[in-house]
């Protein structure tokens, strides 16, 4: 590979080695592209599935769904899989399309700056590197948010993140405290009630829990499915239009008669399956289903009502040497202490400083919190494109079927670049303005507006995810809109 180019031997730099950082480089060398480099700050591939190895670690999006539309995976043990096997089936993709001999590991980016028509990267073990274009995927889970609590430190047995899980210390008979009640602490509940002596879940929000079977594929399906591909694609398919349908498409309409349903649904299964009073009161929400994200779980109500599990209610008033005292003064003795206090979902690309053109930074085009147009360009940075981005889709459904759709569009940009028609192009700031507005406007109306406090929300209050139907993001990624981009 060489750094020089031309317009039909333009250089990518694709910053991430997790599931857009792979589609990245499969989809170039499948366009005729091979001048790019991935630069990983781990030593391995895999993004927040290399990060995640807590407990019951699984993801809540079907298997079949939740994969490469050109690579089926007939081997899916379940319909929900575990990461290590979602894990596992991005190395086997590198490896089988020959990316993975191609990644650059513990190479961390540090400043990423345009300059003179190029992007020059630097990078904390001193090297360099320049190119034509840059592929942000970066990912958004990957910061692990840390509680501001009193006293986290002095706290004498063992404290750790769930995305830093520690392997070497064993769980087992032991006094466990889980700060946190999202999707990653109600894993954790039913991975290690049985494992544990005592589980105290200090619950600051309670979550609404959607009933699910995670049946496990028989080896005559996985036999099917190894023999006849297309079965898996229909799979896929049906599973994708039910998401898309039954969900994605009416997260905007707060008054949607089927949040409604799953509101009923999640109401039914707390009011069924929680057998004490108190505990059930506990764990009630007040506010509608899918107003955060969705929890999915066959058995958490179960794990939790367990009699060495204690859901804690009262705020947590300090951490101690010994343990947590809470709001009435009690101490809650523990051995270990576990933070399900997710990411820093803000972050992005960044900590590394970025600079776009003429000196601007991507602080400054941030001031006021994270944007981007359609969740791929920001304006005054041309040429730097990013996969599941800034106001994008997110929620209960695939993000790799979302980075699919954003690189097809991302070559259709590129391809102006290819075909020597321009040099650069990022989106005007009219178009940003315009876009940020409507998005604002549109985001009043979602589930995520409807009265909760979650990470789907900016430090103004405003859902920062997509608003509008999953069709309409298809319909935009079909093609851009070049009066939108700035084109030099």
């Amino acid at each position: 590979m060489t750094t020089e180019s031309t317009p039909t031997n333009l250089r990518f730099l694709i910053i991430g080695a997790g599931m857009s950082g792979i589609l990245s480089a499969i989809k170039l060398r499948e366009a005729g592209i091979d001048n790019f480099a991935i630069y990983e700050k781990a030593d391995r591939l895999g993004g927040t599935w290399r990060e995640n190895e807590y407990a019951g670690v699984a993801c809540d999006v079907p298997s079949h769904l939740y994969s490469y539309s050109f690579s089926p995976n007939p081997e899916w043990t379940h319909r929900f899989s575990p990461g290590a096997e979602i894990q596992a089936y991005f190395e086997e993709v590198a490896r089988g399309y020959g990316v993975d001999s191609l990644i650059q590991y513990g190479k961390e980016i540090t400043r990423c700056e345009y300059r003179d028509g190029r992007w020059r990267i630097e990078m904390t073990d001193g090297s360099s590197d320049e190119g034509d274009f840059v592929i942000a995927a970066t990912g958004v889970l990957h910061h692990p948010a840390y509680p501001d609590i009193e006293g986290l430190e002095s706290f004498g047995g063992t404290t750790f993140h769930s995305a830093r899980w520690n392997h070497d210390e064993s769980l087992k008979g032991k006094r466990v405290g889980l700060i946190g009640t999202g999707s990653t602490a109600i894993q954790i509940v039913s991975a290690l009630i049985d494992e544990v002596g005592e589980l105290s879940v200090f619950q600051r929000t309670p979550q609404w829990v959607l009933p699910v079977e995670n049946t496990a594929y028989s080896e005559d399906e996985k036999a099917e499915f190894r023999k006849n591909p297309a079965a898996m694609r229909e799979i896929r398919d049906e599973i994708a239009r039910q998401f898309v349908d039954g969900f994605a498409n009416i997260l905007g309409d707060v008054k949607s008669p089927l949040l409604e349903l799953i509101h009923t649904t999640c109401e039914a299964n707390l009011n069924d399956n929680v057998r004490d009073p108190e505990l059930k009161e506990k764990l009630r929400p007040d506010y509608r289903a899918a107003c955060k994200r969705l929890i999915m779980s066959e058995d958490f109500y179960d794990a939790i009502q367990k009699p060495n599990a204690k859901v804690v209610v009262e705020g947590i008033e300090r951490i101690e040497e010994s343990g947590v005292r809470t709001s009435d003064g009690q101490l809650h003795e523990l051995d270990v202490l576990i933070l399900a206090t997710g990411f820093r979902v803000d972050r992005f690309m960044r900590p590394m400083e970025v600079v776009g053109r003429g000196g601007k930074t991507l602080e400054d085009a941030w001031d006021n919190g994270p944007i981007a147009y359609l969740a791929i360009s920001i304006p005054d940075f041309p040429n730097l494109f990013m996969l599941n981005g800034p106001n994008g889709p997110v929620g209960n459904f695939s993000l790799i079927d979302v980075a699919e759709l954003q690189f097809s569009y991302i070559m259709q940009l590129v391809d102006r670049v290819r075909s020597g028609s321009c040099k650069e192009l990022s989106v005007s700031q009219d178009a940003m303005d315009r876009f940020d507005e409507e998005r604002k406007k549109a985001a009043k109306t979602t589930i995520w507006a409807s009265g909760c406090k979650s990470w789907y929300l900016d430090a103004d209050g405003v859902p920062a995810a997509w608003p509008w139907t999953f069709d309409r993001f298809r319909q935009e990624m079909e093609g851009p809109r070049l009066e939108d981009y700035e084109v030099k």
